[in-house]
C-alpha cells in the first residue's frame, strides 16, 4: 500500500492543495454557527460533498425543512449523474470497492481519473481506489482543522473559497497539456458560455450539461477513432 501510496500521492497534490483550503474555510463556517469538529468530521465523512456541505451550512443557520435541503442538494449535486455514467466502463470489474468509489466521486477525483494514466506497475482498479481515498482523507483533514482553529482563534474567510476556482483552473490546465486531442474541452466550454447566455448564472448548468453529455456522445466515436489512428 505505501507503494501505492508513493506513486499515486504527486498526482494528487493539487486536488490536496485545494481540499485542505476549502475544507478549513468549511471547518471555520461549521464552527461559527456552532457545529464543533466532531460535525465537520462526521459530514465531512459521510456526506463528503464540498459545495452541499457549504450550502449544509446555510441551511442549518437558517433552519430550513428536510425537505428543502434534499431537493436543493439534489439540485447542486445533479452534475454528479452525468459524471458517474461516464465511469461505469472504468470501475467495471473493481467489486466491493465500487460501493466507495460510487460515493467518493467527486469533481476533482473525477478530473483526476480522466486525466491521468495509471502510474506504471498499479492496477487501475488500485490506482481509482487510491486516487479516491487519498483526496478524502485531504477532505477530511481540513474540515477539522478548520473547525480547530476556529474554535481557537478568530479567523476572516472571506474570498477563501476562490481557491475551488483556482483548483479548477489547475486541473483544466494538466488536461489539456496531457490530451492531445482539445475537441471535448472546446465542445464543453461553447456550450457552457452559451448556456450562461441563455439561462443566466443561476440556471444554465444543468442545461449545459445535457446538452454537452449529448453532444459529446455524438462524438465519441470521432474521438474514440483518432485514439486508434495514433
Amino acid at each position: 500500500m505505501k507503494r501505492i501510496i508513493k506513486q499515486v500521492f504527486p498526482q494528487t497534490l493539487p486536488v490536496m492543495a485545494g481540499y485542505l483550503s476549502l475544507g478549513i474555510a468549511f471547518g471555520l463556517l461549521l464552527q461559527s454557527i456552532g457545529y464543533g469538529p466532531v460535525w465537520a468530521f462526521l459530514m465531512s465523512l459521510f456526506i463528503y460533498a464540498g459545495s452541499a456541505q457549504f450550502l449544509a451550512v446555510e441551511l442549518l443557520a437558517s433552519g430550513a425543512t428536510l425537505t428543502h435541503v434534499a431537493l436543493l442538494t439534489f439540485l447542486l449535486n445533479f452534475r454528479h449523474l452525468f459524471y458517474g455514467l461516464s465511469m461505469i466502463e472504468k470501475y467495471r470489474g473493481t467489486g466491493i470497492r465500487k460501493i466507495y468509489l460510487i460515493f467518493g466521486l467527486t469533481d476533482e477525483t473525477y478530473a483526476l481519473l480522466t486525466g491521468y494514466q495509471t502510474p506504471e506497475g498499479l492496477s487501475d482498479q488500485s490506482y481509482y481506489f487510491t486516487v479516491t481515498l487519498l483526496n478524502q482523507l485531504y477532505w477530511i483533514a481540513g474540515c477539522v482543522m478548520g473547525s480547530v482553529a476556529g474554535r481557537m482563534i478568530p479567523f476572516d474567510t472571506t474570498g477563501i473559497d476562490f481557491a475551488m476556482t483556482a483548483l479548477f483552473a489547475v486541473l483544466v490546465v494538466e488536461q489539456w497539456k496531457t490530451h492531445p486531442n482539445h475537441l471535448p474541452a472546446i465542445t464543453g466550454f461553447a456550450i457552457t458560455v452559451a448556456a450562461l447566455y441563455l439561462f443566466g448564472a443561476d440556471h444554465f448548468l444543468i442545461p449545459a450539461l445535457i446538452v454537452m453529455s449529448v453532444v459529446l456522445l455524438c462524438l465519441k466515436s470521432a474521438v474514440d477513432r483518432e485514439k486508434i489512428d495514433e
